[in-house]
């Protein structure tokens, strides 16, 4: 949270260089803080119940956070390892796995976030210039055009509206109003 509201006054000190603009983005990042942050929350109460079940203190239980995410091949890694191990005593191999658990089932947001940037990149490669037209179409696309193929089988053949709503529509020429779909002749 401090590092959001770090980015929101980096902006709002830059915005009378392009008011227009910068506005609102730091307008739109403000009113939706605690929405884009909410895993934030779940993260840390999670943390907190670890530190409760194994009475260890919760930085600690963050130590062991931090040191997972670093690679194994580290001599940081191994270090901080040696560092926590000694803190911890026998309580690291618990707390270090019930924080390995906690990390598998909570949703990377970056991977999300970058999995939607390599989806978006090819519409806006196509287009130098985009305007909110644009954007409603490319919206309106992406959410009714039918998955070809998914790591859960549930999704294939079905569109992210349809997964959302839990009803079938019709093709999305159609919803457009474009007239049903004509087969090609040959």
């Amino acid at each position: 949270m401090e590092l959001f509201d770090f980015v929101v006054q980096e902006l709002r000190r830059r915005e009378p260089q392009d008011a227009r603009r910068i506005r609102r983005v730091r307008v739109a990042l403000q009113n939706q803080r605690d929405d884009l942050l909410a895993f934030a929350g779940v993260l840390d109460a999670r943390l907190a119940a670890i530190a409760q079940t194994h009475t260890v203190a919760e930085p600690l239980v963050r130590a062991a956070l931090v040191l997972h995410r670093k690679p194994t091949t580290s001599p940081a890694y191994w270090q901080g390892r040696g560092r926590l191990c000694a803190s911890l005593g026998s309580q690291f191999n618990a707390v270090s796995s019930a924080v390995a658990q906690v990390m598998e089932q909570t949703p990377r947001c970056s991977s999300l976030v970058e999995n939607l940037n390599s989806r978006l990149r090819t519409y806006f490669t196509l287009r130098r210039h985009l305007g909110s037209p644009y954007l409603g179409l490319l919206q309106f696309f992406l959410n009714h055009r039918r998955y070809m193929r998914s790591r859960k089988s549930a999704r294939t053949g079905r569109s992210p509206c349809e997964l959302m709503t839990g009803q079938p529509h019709a093709h999305w020429l159609t919803l457009l109003g474009l007239g049903p779909l004509q087969p090609q002749r040959a």
